[in-house]
C-alpha cells in the first residue's frame, strides 16, 4: 500500500488548502483555554507553532497535543458549517471509497475479528458498535466476518442515512448523548477509527464510553501516535499533525495512563502501521534527520520493507491500535 493510493496527492493538497483558510476563518479570534496533558494531566512545554496553533509536547509521558485549545463551541461551529470538512466527506471520501475499502477497512476488520475471537466467547450473542461510523463501510465489513448484525453511533443526519439506506442499525446521537437503553443487551464491542485525534477531550469521551458499557465489553480504537517514526522525522511539516483536526497525539506509553485514570484495563496496544516509510520518502525534503535522508535515499526496495515491519514490530508506527476493557 501507497501513501498515493488512499490520499491522492492532489485530492489531499485541495483539503489541506481548504482547511487552512477556514482555519482563519473559524478560529481566528476565538477563545482558547490552556490545558493540560491530555493523558496524564502534566504541564506540556511549547512544541512548535503551526497555522495558528501551538504544539506542546508532555515532558513525562510525550504525549504532543494542541495548547491554548480554542473552546469546543468554535469546533461545533466549524464542524459543521467549513467548506472544508464538506469537502472531505463528500468529493475526498467518494473518490478514495474503494480503495479505502480494499485497502484500510477489509484488513482493519479483520484485525478486528481476531481481536474479537481473542477476548471473548464468540459462542455467546455479542455486537459490535461503530462509533462515528461515517459511511457505513467497516461496518459492513465486520458484518461479513461476524456474520452478525452491527450498530453505528452517528450524529450527523446525511451520515446517519447512508447507514441506514445500507440496513445497518443506526444511533443518530453523539456519543455523549448515548445511553445504555439505546443499545442491546449482551456483550458489546465498541470500536472507533481515526477520531481519537480529532477529540477537543479525549477524557470526556472515554467516560461517556464508560458509562455507556457494561462490565466485560471491549473498546477498540486506532489513532494517531505522536512517536510514530514519520510524524518524530517530519514534526511540524507532518500533515498529520493538522489543525485544528489533529488535536491529540498519545502513543503507546501514555494511551495506558488515560485508560487507568478512567477506569478502563489496557488489553493491547499495536502499531499495525504500513505507511511510515512512505510518507518521509514523499517529504524526504522536509526531513532534517541526517539518518533517515540517508537512509530514505539509498536503501532498496526490500530494505524499505524490512524496515517497515520492524517499525510495526516495535510499536514505532505513527498508525495505533488499542484493545481496552470496562473491568
Amino acid at each position: 500500500m501507497k501513501e498515493e493510493d488512499i490520499r491522492p496527492k492532489h485530492i489531499f493538497d485541495e483539503y489541506l488548502a481548504m482547511t487552512t483558510e477556514d482555519t482563519k476563518a473559524y478560529f481566528g479570534d476565538c477563545d482558547r483555554e490552556i490545558i493540560n496533558c491530555p493523558a496524564c494531566n502534566s504541564r506540556g512545554v511549547f512544541a512548535f507553532h503551526k497555522s495558528g496553533f501551538d504544539y506542546e509536547e508532555c515532558p513525562g509521558c510525550m504525549t504532543l497535543f494542541v495548547s491554548p485549545r480554542p473552546i469546543a463551541t468554535a469546533f461545533d461551529k466549524y464542524y459543521t458549517e467549513a467548506p472544508s470538512v464538506d469537502y472531505w466527506a463528500t468529493t475526498f471520501y467518494k473518490e478514495t471509497a474503494d480503495a479505502r475499502r480494499k485497502l484500510l477497512w477489509k484488513p482493519k476488520a479483520k484485525l478486528v475479528k481476531e481481536v474479537i475471537d481473542r477476548w471473548i466467547d464468540v459462542a455467546k450473542n455479542y455486537s459490535v458498535v461503530d462509533i462515528g461510523g461515517g459511511y457505513g463501510i467497516f461496518a459492513e465489513e465486520i458484518e461479513k466476518l461476524t456474520k452478525k448484525d452491527s450498530i453505528v453511533i452517528e450524529p450527523g443526519p446525511m451520515l446517519a442515512n447512508i447507514c441506514r439506506q445500507k440496513g445497518i442499525t443506526v444511533i443518530e446521537k453523539f456519543l455523549e448523548s448515548v445511553i445504555a437503553s439505546d443499545l442491546p443487551n449482551g456483550r458489546k464491542v465498541f470500536v472507533s477509527f481515526e477520531l481519537f485525534e480529532h477529540l477537543h477531550s479525549p477524557k470526556i469521551f472515554l467516560e461517556s464510553l464508560y458509562d455507556a458499557m457494561s462490565s466485560g465489553d471491549l473498546f477498540i480504537f486506532t489513532t494517531l501516535s505522536g512517536t510514530g517514526v514519520d510524524i518524530r522525522a517530519l514534526w511540524e511539516n507532518s500533515k498529520s499533525v493538522s489543525p485544528p483536526h489533529h488535536l491529540n497525539f498519545l502513543n503507546p506509553k501514555s494511551i495506558p495512563i488515560l485508560l487507568d485514570r478512567v477506569g478502563m484495563d489496557t488489553l493491547e496496544i499495536t502499531t499495525p502501521g504500513k505507511l511510515d516509510i512512505d510518507i518521509m520518502q514523499n517529504s524526504q525534503d522536509k526531513i532534517e534527520d541526517r539518518f533517515w535522508r540517508s537512509f530514505l535515499a539509498l536503501a532498496s526496495d526490500e530494505d524499505k520493507v524490512a524496515m517497515q515491519q520492524m517499525i510495526e514490530r516495535t510499536r514505532s508506527s505513527s498508525h495505533i491500535m488499542v484493545v481496552c476493557q470496562k473491568p
